[in-house]
């Protein structure tokens, strides 16, 4: 890939409003589509976004899911929000039926096309993606526990009172209530994190309810998330077009649990290239199974 690789961007809501202003930002692309099935939505969004084009070269527009199929990058915002009352099975039917014909609408895809999945429950949804789509499973991947990782470090960091690019700590598993927090194998500068007299005093448990949660509590207050995923969508866009080959814990088909989750993967421009294989407790990787079996028996259904 290079600089002028065009990106598109599935769902002219909040989110896929927040990813193209960030992508705006990065200045590496030389074209963003936003496509929706709401005319007026797109249409209102490129005007917002075009008052911010002085500060890149990037061009904005609506597009097509036909044009979305022929582009480099393809970013899936589009979903259902869970309503009240609503079970986690019942808002898998409802995206599975957006994301179906969604896909169906692109093809033919570009062969070299990578699907980015952030629409939620992003693991099934990235394994309904990548079998609908046909495409190889390096090219389809979701968003996973990234923004979740970025959020432990920040916390992790404000304990130890260091930068947070300073810890090297994931979130895995399933984005949401199975994820687990990889203690074990997290460390900054070398030293393993747990050596550290200020996280030997943290309630884990605590911490991992305070990072699932974190979105609820934002959705509680201001009745959305969107700057955080954006910001991860425009790191991870970044990673591909300039063949960055950063570690990032993505929603991928791990063959060992024989579904899709999150674990650390080496992120280029081909897309996935190999999963780093992480050390875990034995606690950890129970836990992990117990994620697997779980996301296993929804992905069934559909699959």
């Amino acid at each position: 890939m290079s600089r002028g690789s065009r990106v598109a961007i599935i769902g002219a809501g909040s989110v896929g409003a927040s990813i193209a202003f960030a992508l705006l930002l990065q200045k590496i692309s030389s074209e963003i589509l936003l496509v929706d099935i709401v005319p007026e939505a797109i249409e209102g969004q490129v005007l917002d976004l075009s008052d911010a084009n002085f500060i890149s070269s990037t061009r904005v527009r609506g597009g097509t899911f036909q044009e979305a199929g022929q582009c480099d990058i393809v970013v899936i915002t589009a979903g259902a929000k869970q309503k009240s009352g609503e079970t986690r099975v019942e808002l898998i039917e409802r995206n599975y039926k957006i994301l179906d014909n969604v896909i169906r609408s692109m093809k033919p895809f570009n062969p070299n096309i990578i699907l980015l999945l952030v629409a939620n429950p992003v693991d099934v949804l990235t394994r309904i993606a990548q079998k609908l789509s046909g495409l190889p499973e390096k090219q389809v991947f979701g968003s996973g526990t990234f923004l979740d990782s970025a959020r432990l470090r920040l916390k992790l960091s404000s304990e130890l009172g260091i930068s947070e690019n300073a810890v090297h700590g994931y979130v895995l598993g399933e984005h949401g209530d199975s994820q687990i927090i990889a203690w074990s194998s997290a460390h900054v500068g070398g030293k393993p994190l747990l050596d550290f007299p200020e996280i030997q005093k943290l309630d884990k448990e605590a911490v991992a309810k305070e990072i699932a949660n974190k979105a609820y509590k934002i959705i509680e207050l201001k009745g959305a998330t969107y700057f955080g995923i954006a910001g991860c969508v425009s790191m991870l866009v970044q990673c591909i077009v300039l063949n960055q080959r950063h570690i990032r814990p993505l929603s991928v088909y791990i063959k060992e649990y024989n579904c899709v989750f999150s674990m650390p993967v080496v992120l280029g421009s081909n897309g996935v290239e190999r999963v780093v294989d992480v050390s875990l407790s034995e606690e950890e990787k129970n836990n992990l199974k117990r994620s697997a079996s779980a996301l296993k028996s929804i992905c069934a259904k559909y699959l």
